[in-house]
């Protein structure tokens, strides 16, 4: 486009005469400095010529004067030399051998510039130096003797030096003068030539480009709608034919402008009867939009609804399953009891894909973003499916990279699920092999980190023919596959739809029979908070490690991590190598999986004769052979340490050496004594009311229940309670609202209330803490996060009092803990910094009002909002949002000048609040 339009910019005119002119410069141009140059080097050619005829013969007649010292003679030969060529030569001079003057032909002052620079040796033919408007020449100057063989100068031989040299200087004016009249006269031939091509190129311009002109002018007429005009001119050849086109064209158009005219009424007729039916249509097509958008809504709502009421059953159906295994059962009834809570456990598995679909094809779906440990993730999320890859005895590995960073800021729920979905579908479709997960960093920046994530398999593959459909909901690459492994075809749909929503990429490789392995990347923020436990590995330099694996992608994995702490590792595949191994020396540990034995007492002999080998004796378990683990394995080792081993936790063993405890002291440390508290249960479904009933009465003293908001309220205002377990969803008063009412009583004013619901979604569990609420607890609920929630907010405990009596409507110390992922300690840290920070922020923040500096301002607030999300300030939170917002928007510190001193309100009863909870930490 860009050419076309430079070659627009001119005219016919100027091309025609652009394109006559170029050539011929260009041409004469060439030829002229061709033969100028030409001359010029003819001119040198002669006059060297001329020096050559010149000074060689001399050179032959001086040669005797040289040798018999005869230096009148010579100098009589070089004066009448010189007046010969009085015009061309300057002047003439021999030199000796000695390269010192012999003679002149007339005192010279630039004789220097005659002498010869080099050795006379290498003088052995005549040679020509240019010097200024001058030109020296030089020739050696042999004995009698040896004149002969100048004949033949590559013959001289070293031992026939000259005996001197004659040197000629030429005057190079008369040569300059004749090189300057050859310039001119071939740019005088140049111009000539050029005037002659001006000549017959206006001649052409004349009497083609005008006529083309006004051909151009016709046309223009004509697309103006001007078609009467016609070209009358009388054009010679191909120029008159085009002319008569033009003008037949223009008469078609006529005809063609009048028959269209024609058809355009006709056409406006018929349109404006149609109108009318279009505008009908459209508001239909309103209606029917309408229609779908609302028709989408209430499926949404719908699905919400629903899985909400299919929690609340399952809830007691998992619930009372696992307390029934509690109690003393038949082998038989146990089977039966696990297969039920199995089948539930499935079920809300089922009912949690189809709520997160809909969720996400809504677009409704949340992201929290909370610091998380990104490797406890992984090692939470394989504890899951570890006992799925057990049963099928498949070999499960993960291989971090030691640059991934642990410390993580997003959205731990959503990684684990696409973990999940993506390791269980590996372990589904896998009957032998291994399922292997490795992580690796993309790019780091200063803020951010890009993850490179692979889950590969020795499954089945997929078919290249259906890998097309393979990330369609309900839908799996084999009809047969939902009949033979189970499943519903959303997991890989939800596990894309999350990747896409948090910014990152999903992709597979597939070869049937030969496996797969799926990817995927994702962005994620940097977080300021250490969640992991730090273990100082460089205790473990030099210690010596002696490990037995067989399985090739565990050993790399484990080698991997033993040699970048720096141990002394000694490695073996083979029970031969470890009977070598264990005889050679002793070791301060030793690792031995359980593979490759033949034989339960194989396994106890070679543990017996690897504890004379070491001190610390650990073995590697991924059996799902619970008999051998507890009465072989056991007894015999220090700890047994189930694969894959978590780096963090391999770590911990290897520099701590615990002992591991046995299961009674488990069930022992587990069933110890009910709390003394007395804890209201509220719930309108019976079956859950039993059910939270009954696992209180196992860890409180006294529980009182209550089966709708009204009776809730009611037994508020007559009893006082430690602890109160709200329902959410209840016809007539919810739990919110019931909430708000027991607040206002004064026995119940500060009782800690626990939200219990079947949402899980994001922005329900912040209203939820956001309504006055202390905490939140998921259904179906688990005994131990019930237990949990207990302890935390129990009156009596050293821990639970000073924050029950110190949280205010600034400090919501139950969204601290949700927002800190329940890490308690990290919630701590957290507001700890928020309080280190306040003063330095009132400083900004006064200093920008002083300043009138709206660009320090925003940056102030802005960051002061980005700490208020992780430390259970709401209140202090929102008027940080509204002020950022406003400033964003172009208003000036002035505008927003009442939310400010709400802001400064807002922040000095946090950090009054903040202290004293700090403060009882």
């Amino acid at each position: 486009m860009t050419t076309n339009s430079n070659m627009t910019k001119y005219s016919l005119r100027s091309w025609v005469l652009m394109l006559a002119l170029a050539p011929t410069i260009l041409v004469g141009v060439l030829l002229g400095s061709y033969f100028t140059i030409n001359r010029f080097y003819e001119l040198e050619d002669t006059l060297r010529d001329q020096g050559s005829n010149i000074i060689e013969p001399l050179a032959i007649a001086s040669a005797s004067d040289l040798a018999s010292n005869n230096r009148e003679a010579a100098k009589r030969l070089l004066a009448a030399a010189q007046l010969n060529k009085s015009t061309l030569v300057k002047s003439i001079a021999i030199f000796d051998d000695e390269n010192r003057l012999f003679v002149t032909s007339h005192y010279h002052k630039d004789f220097e510039l005659m002498r010869y620079a080099g050795d006379t040796v290498n003088l052995v033919q005549t040679e020509y130096e240019p010097v200024g408007d001058s030109l020296v020449v030089r020739t050696p100057i042999y004995s009698v003797t040896n004149l002969l063989a100048l004949d033949d100068v590559p013959g001289v031989h070293q031992s026939d030096k000259p005996i001197g040299y004659a040197a000629l200087l030429l005057n190079k004016e008369k040569a300059l003068l004749e090189q300057h009249r050859a310039a001119m006269a071939a740019v005088i031939i140049v111009l000539i030539g050029v005037q002659l091509n001006l000549l017959f190129t206006f001649r052409l311009v004349k009497n083609v480009t005008q006529p083309i002109t006004d051909m151009v002018r016709a046309v223009a007429k004509i697309r103006e709608g001007k078609l009467d005009t016609r070209l009358n001119e009388n054009l010679i050849g191909e120029l008159d034919i085009l002319k008569r086109g033009i003008n037949a064209m223009a008469g078609s158009l006529s005809e063609y402008h009048d028959e269209m005219q024609q058809n355009i009424d006709q056409a406006t007729s018929d349109l404006r009867e149609t109108l009318e039916q279009i505008e009908i249509q459209n508001v239909e097509l309103d209606l029917a939009k309408k229609r779908a958008l609302e028709a989408s809504r209430i499926k949404s709502e719908f699905l919400a609804n629903m899985s909400h009421e299919l929690r609340t059953p399952l809830n007691g159906v998992i619930g009372f399953a696992r307390q029934l295994m509690k109690t003393s059962l038949q082998n038989n009834q146990k089977d039966y009891i696990q297969t039920i809570e199995k089948s539930a456990s499935n079920l809300l598995s089922i009912i949690n894909d189809i709520l997160d679909f809909s969720k996400l094809e809504a677009g409704r779906m949340t992201f929290e973003s909370m610091p998380f440990s990104l490797r406890e993730t992984i090692d939470d999320t394989l504890k899951i499916l570890s006992p799925a890859a057990q049963e099928k005895q498949l070999e499960l590995v993960v291989d971090i990279a030691p640059e991934v960073p642990d410390n993580i800021n997003g959205d731990s729920q959503r990684i684990t699920q696409i973990l999940t979905n993506l390791i269980g579908n590996a372990i589904k479709f896998t009957d032998q092999g291994s399922v292997m997960l490795r992580m690796a960093v993309n790019q780091l920046r200063e803020e951010e980190v890009e993850l490179h994530c692979e889950v590969e398999d020795t499954g089945v593959g997929i078919e290249e023919s259906q890998q097309d459909v393979l990330f369609q909901a309900f839908g799996q690459a084999d009809s047969s596959i939902s009949r033979r492994f189970g499943g519903t075809g959303l997991g890989l749909v939800i596990t894309k739809r999350l990747v896409d929503q948090l910014g990152g990429q999903i992709g597979f490789t597939s070869r049937t029979g030969k496996g797969s392995t799926f990817w995927f990347t994702l962005t994620l923020s940097l977080s300021q908070f250490h969640m992991d436990e730090r273990q100082p590995v460089e205790q473990l330099k030099h210690k010596t490690v002696l490990l037995y694996e067989p399985r090739v992608l565990s050993r790399g994995v484990l080698v991997k991590r033993l040699q970048r702490w720096q141990t002394e590792l000694v490695s073996v595949i083979s029970l031969q190598q470890l009977h070598a191994a264990l005889s050679q020396q002793h070791y301060d540990y030793v690792l031995i999986s359980c593979q490759g034995f033949a034989s339960p007492s194989h396994i106890a002999s070679v543990l017996h004769e690897a504890r004379a080998a070491t001190d610390v004796l650990f073995a590697l378990f991924d059996c799902h052979n619970q008999q051998v683990l507890n009465t072989t394995i056991r007894p015999a080792v220090d700890l047994v340490l189930p694969t894959p081993v978590s780096e963090a936790l391999m770590a911990k063993y290897l520099l701590e050496m615990p002992v591991e405890p046995t299961n009674a002291s488990t069930s022992d440390k587990e069933a110890g004594p009910p709390e003394n508290m007395k804890v209201l249960a509220v719930d309108d479904n019976y079956a859950n009311l039993k059910l939270i009933d009954t696992l209180l009465q196992e860890q409180v003293s006294d529980v009182v229940s209550a089966s709708s908001g009204e009776e809730a309220i009611a037994l508020c205002q007559q009893q006082s309670f430690d602890l109160i377990f709200m329902d959410i969803q209840m016809p007539g008063i919810d739990g919110i609202s019931a909430t708000a009412k027991i607040r206002q009583s004064q026995l119940n004013a500060n009782t800690p209330i626990i939200a219990v619901t079947a949402h899980t979604i994001q922005e329900e569990r912040e209203h939820i803490l956001n309504s006055g609420m202390d905490g939140y607890l998921a259904k179906p609920i688990d005994e131990s996060a019930l237990k949990g929630v207990i302890s935390r907010w129990n009156p009596n405990a050293a821990s639970a009092q000073p924050i029950l009596e110190l949280q205010s409507s600034s400090i919501n110390w139950g969204m601290c803990l949700v927002q800190a992922n329940n890490n308690e300690s990290l919630a701590y840290e957290m507001l700890q910094m928020l309080h280190d920070s306040i003063s330095a922020t009132l400083a900004d923040i006064a200093q920008a009002q002083q300043q009138d500096d709206d660009a320090r301002m925003l940056k102030t607030v802005h960051k002061l909002h980005g700490a208020c999300c992780y430390s259970g300030v709401p209140v202090l939170q929102k008027l940080c949002q509204t002020v950022e917002t406003a400033l964003k928007q172009q208003q000036s510190i002035a505008d927003v000048e009442p939310e400010v001193l709400e802001l400064l309100d807002e922040l000095a009863k946090v950090e009054s609040a903040a202290k004293q909870i700090l403060a009882a930490h």
